[in-house]
């Protein structure tokens, strides 16, 4: 049975006035149906904007992501806002 999440090599990047801000840097795992997942690390390591962006909450106008982030098998980079709605009101 494959996985019910899986985050293949997230890569999420701001472009700012001072440069290219890299907050996630290649992260991968999955979580399987039935199962939790806890994810740790020093301050400023990534985990909220990783989590932020999983949740399709990382839309800004200098964001740019490379990876893929399969829920159900469907990539949530590639929706749209009104189809990441109705995935949550599923």
């Amino acid at each position: 049975m494959p996985p019910l999440l899986e985050v293949r090599d997230l890569e999420v990047r701001f472009a700012t006035d001072d440069g290219v801000v890299r907050a996630v840097d290649g992260v991968s795992y999955s979580v399987d149906i039935g199962r939790s997942l806890g994810i740790v690390g020093e301050s400023g390591s990534g985990k909220s904007v990783s989590n932020l962006t999983v949740l399709g909450l990382t839309r800004a106008n200098n964001a740019s992501f490379n990876g893929e982030v399969l829920f159900e098998g469907r990539d949530l980079l590639k929706l749209s806002e009104e189809e990441m709605r109705e995935i949550g009101e599923g």
